[in-house]
């Protein structure tokens, strides 16, 4: 099985199927709790202080932090098999529309701006918070608790060159999930001509959920700044 899963395509392709679908789960999560600090600042820091430096909040980093390796590293190996396979032919897919056309072949590069827009979302909060419980702190760098998740929100979305970035990072990851998710479903057979306009519909809804839910946080807070 394990050779399966490592050594043959279908079984890459199985893998980062699996590992998106835990992505896409874990990003609805983070997007609707996000939402929360909109609505309610006691509400959101009450969910920051549950999933501070906890052993299940840790563990479920450690998973997450694994899921992401897992899903860019698969995909790097499948994009450089493709290639190698097909020249400069990209992964091809069952069934193909003009609107996943350019989604469908720059998964990699949208990949890449993903996981910087990450990087960056950790160097602006996970690092100002798990981290600084981890370490034993009580404030971080910026003299807010580590706890205090709507003070930092406030803070990082008053700057207006993170508001740039971060709306530029959902974009990537709104086209990365218009075709990632009908993608999944795809790679189990159920992208047939019935089932392939319902699993577009799905992918565009789910997509865009996720872009306005934390584009509005963004954008609320920034607005909010400016008031």
């Amino acid at each position: 099985m394990s050779c399966f899963l490592s050594n043959s395509s279908l079984g890459r392709k199985l893998v980062m199927s699996i590992s998106g679908c835990f992505l896409v789960l874990f990003i609805l999560f983070h997007m609707s709790m996000n939402v929360v600090a909109i609505i309610s600042a006691d509400g959101y820091n009450a969910i920051c202080g549950f999933l501070g430096a906890n052993w299940y909040a840790l563990a479920g980093t450690a998973v997450l932090a694994l899921g992401v390796l897992v899903h860019f590293v698969y995909a790097i190996i499948l994009t450089i098999q493709n290639r190698r396979a097909r020249g400069n032919v990209r992964y091809s897919v069952t069934v193909t529309e003009k609107g996943v056309d350019w989604a469908s072949k720059n998964m990699l590069a949208l990949g890449f701006v993903i996981v910087l827009g990450l990087g960056l979302h950790l160097y602006n909060f996970w690092a100002k918070m798990q981290l600084v419980e981890l370490l034993g702190g009580h404030t971080n760098a910026l003299g807010y608790s580590p706890a205090d998740g709507v003070a930092l929100i406030r803070y990082t979305f008053s700057q207006w060159y993170y508001v740039a970035l971060y709306l530029v990072w959902f974009v990537a990851l709104w086209f990365h999930l218009t075709h990632g998710v009908w993608s999944m479903f795809q790679t189990v057979g159920w992208a047939n001509d019935t089932w392939y306009p319902r699993l577009k519909c799905l992918s565009n809804i789910v997509a865009t959920l996720v872009f306005l839910g934390f584009a509005a946080v963004v954008v609320a807070f920034f607005v909010s700044s400016l008031l």
